[in-house]
């Protein structure tokens, strides 16, 4: 029964209203009528909103568990396959130039994905202070793309995109146990020895 309340809590409402964002914005993105630039961009930005507070939320609630925390991990996942795979469809000329860069990000997380699930059985919920950071840089970049045809924020994006992602490889590799919300890799040692890490109640509370 308690499970059953968790998983209608309001952190997991934003977490399925982000995965209903993930089905709706693409749809959105191809229809593509007057304002639909506009309207994409603003509902990135929400899913981005609800990426933020279902953690703050839950850990105000009390119920930042393990399974709401690999669901939002997941989610994120999702969200952002569908969002970046439909915005690169409608600005293909755009973004061809950047493939390499893209798909050197895209194997990277996959390598780290299969760490996980080979060393812990499973799925990365480290939620890190700089992946957080590449999300923001990622939002900016897209909402560039949608609204105004141009990569100019791109290169940014990129090295943190590519700096996180090798960070949470690094983190998988050196922790001896799976954990979630990981700040960064310089607490991992802190982790493994069981002591107390200080966490940013914005970003990895």
């Amino acid at each position: 029964m308690r499970q059953h309340s968790e998983k209608l809590s309001i952190p997991f409402l934003l977490i399925y209203s982000r995965l209903i964002l993930g089905i709706v914005i693409p749809v959105i993105l191809i229809i593509d009528y007057p304002q639909t630039s506009i309207i994409a961009a603003t509902l990135i930005f929400i899913g981005l909103l609800t990426d933020v507070f279902d953690g703050i939320i839950a850990r105000r609630m009390g119920i930042s568990s393990e399974s709401l925390r690999v669901w939002d991990s997941n989610v994120d996942q999702f969200f952002w396959l569908m969002i970046i795979g439909s915005v690169f469809y409608m600005n293909y000329t755009s973004v061809l130039p950047k493939l390499y860069p893209i798909l050197l990000i895209i194997a990277i997380e996959i390598i780290a994905y299969l760490l996980s699930y080979v060393k812990f059985k499973k799925a990365i919920a480290t939620h890190s202070i700089f992946a957080k950071i590449w999300t923001i840089s990622l939002l900016i970049w897209i909402i560039e793309l949608i609204v105004y045809q141009t990569n100019h924020s791109f290169p940014i994006c990129f090295w943190i995109g590519l700096i996180s992602r090798l960070e949470i490889v690094l983190i998988i590799i050196v922790l001896k146990k799976w954990a979630t919300d990981v700040p960064s890799i310089m607490v991992v040692g802190k982790i493994n020895r069981g002591e107390k890490v200080n966490k940013n109640k914005w970003f990895n509370g």
